[in-house]
């Protein structure tokens, strides 16, 4: 090495006094470039969601159990379903309603059961009523808990024995239904207008 020359300092050219980064080529990170972390991470939740409900409707509540369990922070999560109720692209009162009708014209499912379904999914009390007013309006009640006995007896069969009608009573009642119209239903079945609640077990 040359007299009198210092060894080059690890890390870098250094500053002379009085220059600025910009002179020296370091950008200097601006007000904006700060903010673009945060605003990134809210819309990769936004688009998160976005692809879970382009799979099925979904709750608000339901968007943000998934958006959490994939790790995102909670004031993301806010910022994402905001905007996806902004947009409508979350509606509890649309997914109360779609619950409602597969439970009853798919599943043949009574109003009980139905309702369960529709808290489970995180949907306020008031949102759910109307929801199942709204659906069940459209229902009659007593042909869709003969369409349920129907594919339990499979056709018009009578009921054979007591050990059957209690197993169809428990059935029935999973299924949602109140207890006097399937005791009316089942014993329609085998002709006795005696039976009571509390003959079943």
């Amino acid at each position: 090495m040359p007299w009198g020359l210092k060894p080059a300092r690890p890390g870098g050219r250094r500053l002379k006094p009085g220059a600025s980064r910009e002179r020296s080529g370091v950008e200097p990170m601006t007000p904006d470039a700060r903010s673009q972390e945060p605003e990134a991470l809210s819309r990769a939740a936004y688009i998160d969601g976005l692809r879970m409900l382009g799979r099925r409707e979904l709750s608000e509540k339901q968007i943000r159990e998934r958006l959490a369990r994939k790790g995102h922070a909670e004031d993301d999560i806010d910022a994402a379903v905001q905007r996806l109720k902004a947009e409508r692209a979350i509606d509890d009162t649309r997914v109360a309603e779609a619950i409602a009708r597969t439970e009853t014209t798919i599943k043949r499912r009574g109003k009980l059961r139905v309702k369960r379904q529709i808290e489970q999914a995180g949907i306020a009390p008031t949102v759910a009523r109307e929801a199942l007013d709204a659906v069940f309006d459209e229902v009659d009640d007593d042909a869709l808990l003969q369409a349920a006995l129907g594919r339990r007896l499979r056709g018009e069969r009578p009921i054979e024995d007591d050990r059957e009608f209690q197993r169809l009573y428990r059935y029935l009642a999973t299924q949602g239904f109140e207890s006097d119209r399937i005791l009316k239903a089942l014993n329609a079945r085998r002709g006795r207008r005696d039976s009571s609640p509390d003959d079943v077990d």
